[in-house]
């Protein structure tokens, strides 16, 4: 019965939830790499992560786009994931550590306004689907 509900959802609002969905997804995970990069800051030999999730995003729904199937799109969203990296280079500090915590913690508060504002949509898109259902 849930799928069935969310696939009525889906067809309103094109895919447009699931997209938020695998957005949000992207960036709890982008916030948890970067407070644990925080965190091991003073870490010997800790080197910092970062995750990537846009680009491999894009090119999938690209592809499912050419293709002119809406399930392959909805395959496409479904199936999109993060990945955490290991960020490469070398440190200038001399403990091996690789972390720079300002640009740690300007991500961190980057990240936490986009996600507000994907959660904000989300509620917009439920408040006016609501609406809708209710004739108000």
């Amino acid at each position: 019965m849930e799928s069935e509900c969310m696939n009525g959802i889906n067809s309103m609002y094109g895919n447009t939830i699931g997209m938020m969905e695998k957005s949000l997804d992207f960036l709890w995970t982008k916030q948890g790499v970067t407070s644990n990069n925080i965190a091991n800051v003073d870490t010997p030999g800790y080197k910092s992560k970062y995750v990537t999730f846009e680009e491999t995003f894009q090119r999938r729904l690209a592809a499912a786009t050419k293709a002119g199937d809406g399930r392959q799109v909805r395959q496409a969203i479904a199936g999109a994931s993060a990945v955490v990296n290991e960020t490469p280079g070398e440190t200038a500090r001399l403990d091996g550590n690789n972390v720079n915590a300002d640009a740690e913690m300007v991500e961190l508060t980057r990240t936490a306004l986009q996600y507000q504002y994907g959660i904000n949509s989300v509620n917009s898109d439920i408040t006016r689907l609501r609406t809708v259902i209710k004739g108000q």
